[in-house]
């Protein structure tokens, strides 16, 4: 009898990346006729499967629901996950979470190994290095077989399935607008980098109501921090860099963080330099969070409702699940792809705490 092999058993055997084995065994037309035979064949040779999944959901229903999520640590994520265990035991589904840890490869991993008859669809938020490659494959591939994905939070026009998302652009305009009622003229934003959607959609909101005030954007006036790396693993890097930044601009009297973590650091560090919080300088942040709560002076931040936003992800899944058409009113054509596909959006709420007037 031969050994069961795994997709990264036959990516180390082969000398691939997992990624292009996922391709090559779904018939990705990126592969080498040459490399996707090869790849094919010793998949054969060891008895590889890749997961039935239109069968199983066919001939059994697990029950179960798999979610990824990029980081467990995050309070937003865990938020995600308490609204989804909530309806989806409500409803008769178990749920078992995988982490992606921001990384493409474990992402693959993940769905490898849930969507082998453990689980009936997927509700999940793409990890960092995935946006970055834009690579996507393995979603529609999932989907391709027959399993429903709901991306939350994090998502991409390129994947055609449901998706649950937060007003950032919205989110951003209310918190920068707070901030300029107040009195700031020089308002800071510290943010992620453009690949990461929340982050560029949260910037185009600092910059419409700087415009809507008649302010001028400065570009020194816009911190992006490298989240290439784990930063809560480099807390003394983030602060470093923020702490060069106010040193660099004396002027700043308002900032407006794309998270939660950004906002509690500048606070912290404007503290050091010292700044009295909200006379010298006023801070909002993004995730109404622990540290929100906790942080000194606590912090004025953006609510994005992660429970009602996990709610409304499994309510879509287990509907999809469930009924055999779908497709009504309600669903919103974005373009002609995903007519059948509803986008729900989640509107943000402004918690206003001591870091503002």
């Amino acid at each position: 009898m031969k050994r069961k092999i795994t997709l990264k058993q036959i990516a180390k055997e082969l000398d691939v990346s997992i990624s292009t084995v996922s391709k090559a065994l779904s018939g990705s037309k990126e592969i080498s006729e040459d490399t996707t035979q090869k790849i094919q064949a010793f998949a054969k040779l060891y008895n590889y499967r890749p997961n039935n999944i239109a069968l199983s959901l066919k001939n059994r229903k697990t029950k179960t629901i798999g979610i990824i999520i990029p980081e467990i640590v995050h309070h937003f994520f865990s938020t995600v996950i308490r609204g989804i265990e909530l309806v989806a035991n409500k409803r008769g589904y178990n749920v078992i979470v995988g982490l992606s840890n921001e990384s493409f490869t474990k992402e693959i991993i993940n769905m490898e190994m849930l969507a082998g008859g453990s689980i009936d669809g997927f509700i999940l938020s793409i990890s960092k290095e995935t946006l970055l490659k834009q690579d996507y494959h393995h979603f529609n591939a999932t989907i391709n077989q027959g399993m429903p994905i709901v991306l939350f939070d994090r998502v991409v026009n390129e994947v055609d399935c449901d998706k649950v998302i937060v007003d950032d652009f919205k989110g951003a305009l209310k918190a920068v607008k707070k901030l300029l009622s107040t009195g700031c003229k020089n308002i800071a934003l510290i943010t992620t980098m453009d690949y990461v959607s929340v982050g560029r959609l949260r910037t185009q909101g600092y910059l419409e109501a700087l415009q809507d005030g008649k302010i001028n954007a400065d570009t020194n006036l816009i911190l992006k921090i490298d989240d290439s790396l784990d930063v809560e693993g480099h807390l003394e890097v983030l602060e470093k860099e923020i702490e060069q930044f106010f040193k660099n601009n004396k002027k700043i009297d308002g900032v407006f963080a794309v998270n939660e973590l950004y906002a509690v650091t500048a606070m912290k560090v404007a503290r050091k330099l010292g700044f009295k919080i909200p006379d010298d300088i006023q801070v909002i942040g993004f995730t109404d969070g622990v540290l929100s709560k906790h942080a000194t002076p606590s912090l004025t931040t953006v609510s994005q409702h992660g429970q009602k936003m996990g709610e409304k992800a499994a309510d879509l899944l287990i509907d999809r699940l469930e009924l055999e058409e779908v497709g009504s009113s309600e669903y919103i054509e974005e373009n002609e792809r995903d007519e059948f596909f509803k986008t729900v959006v989640i509107e943000t709420e402004l918690i206003e705490r001591d870091s503002t007037k």
